[in-house]
């Protein structure tokens, strides 16, 4: 019976995904020089990871790298519900199968398999989009706080805000961190994400 291969990754997811390092960088160090300029912590970030030199330069290269940014984004986004990736690829993800593949992940016998996500990539999956949300969010309310007022209110207040938005920043942090890690793991993945791959449909 005649079968047709498909890439694991699609050049969208592809384009979008190598897109997101770059945009992500320009964000973390110019947002650890705004950082710096009012701490929320007793801490500073070195000045060899922080962009723009000074609070208006970090600003500057904040909302550049942003549009940049949400750009990408939107067009994983529309790309991904149009296509049904997240469908495909996210769902179905049920309490049962997250309980049963945590036991699998502690007793080493946790399988990756390139064109299929277990229950805790899909779920990792699912808290890096929510915590982007929350981290685009809070930036807006950071960002225009009288003209979106509403907005920064829900979120507690200016002051508030600022915390939503730097743990969503860590959050997201971290995920880059296991990212990396279980690409040192897996390395194949890297050159799937790199070609596109190829599986059975």
């Amino acid at each position: 019976m005649p079968s047709s291969r498909r890439p694991i990754h699609a050049w969208p997811v592809r384009l979008t995904h190598w897109i997101n390092p770059l945009a992500m960088t320009g964000m973390f160090m110019s947002g650890w020089e705004i950082y710096n300029a009012a701490p929320l912590f007793d801490f500073h970030f070195p000045s060899a990871v922080t962009l723009g030199g000074w609070l208006g330069g970090a600003i500057g290269w904040h909302l550049a790298v942003m549009w940049l940014l949400a750009g990408n984004g939107a067009l994983y986004v529309l790309w991904s519900l149009g296509s049904g990736h997240w469908r495909r690829r996210w769902l179905p993800l049920s309490p049962a199968a997250l309980q049963q593949d945590i036991q699998r992940a502690l007793t080493l016998r946790l399988r990756h398999d390139g064109h299929r996500y277990n229950a805790i990539q899909k779920l990792m999956y699912i808290g890096v989009i929510v915590l982007g949300v929350l981290l685009v969010l809070s930036g807006l309310a950071i960002w225009k706080p009288v003209q979106l007022y509403w907005l920064t209110d829900l979120l507690g207040g200016f002051a508030n805000a600022r915390y939503v938005h730097f743990f969503a920043m860590s959050g997201i942090g971290l995920f880059v961190a296991i990212h990396v890690l279980m690409v040192l793991v897996v390395p194949r993945t890297l050159w799937a994400m790199l070609t596109g791959g190829n599986h059975e449909r």
